[in-house]
């Protein structure tokens, strides 16, 4: 694995654009909680320490991985900046991960087609739920720290 023992969360704020003025929903799945809240509270604290006002952020909660699809959305539709789907999906012995997985891919390339706000990809796609804790805050860093780094990147890039 090319990530073994490296922690890619580090990042260097004087290195990003002011997130002061950005209005950002973060789209949580509930289901893998214990996942999706480690990564939620990464991106949630990211975005404030890159100067997002805590105000500006949002939060819609949906049952899986699979509706994240439709909470961004929604949140597009409500006038936000830009949008980061959190969610958690774990290999099990069926094909119901491969169809979650590709259901949710598609919806967000479909969604950052259509849309001239972004929508940041956070979803966890892992063969084990070690795996899942490795990048939700364990020896991979937290997925939910790069998630909101790229919102404000690309946030950014939308304005200009």
């Amino acid at each position: 694995m090319a990530t073994a023992h490296t922690n890619l969360s580090l990042y260097d704020k004087g290195e990003l654009p002011s997130g002061k003025s950005m209005r950002i929903t973060l789209v949580v799945a509930q289901w893998n909680n214990n996942i999706t809240e480690n990564l939620y509270q990464g991106a949630f604290d990211t975005l404030i320490d890159c100067g997002v006002n805590p105000s500006n952020i949002n939060r819609i909660d949906v049952p899986g991985s699979f509706e994240l699809v439709y909470g961004a959305k929604s949140a597009l539709q409500k006038g936000v900046d830009g949008v980061i789907v959190i969610g958690s999906v774990i290999q099990g012995q069926t094909k119901h991960f491969d169809y979650v997985c590709q259901g949710v891919t598609q919806g967000i390339i479909s969604l950052n087609l259509a849309s001239d706000k972004p929508v940041i990809f956070c979803v966890l796609t892992d063969d084990n739920m070690q795996q899942a804790l490795d990048r939700s805050g364990g020896i991979h860093g937290n997925k939910g720290v790069e998630a909101a780094v790229a919102a404000i990147k690309m946030i950014h890039l939308s304005k200009t």
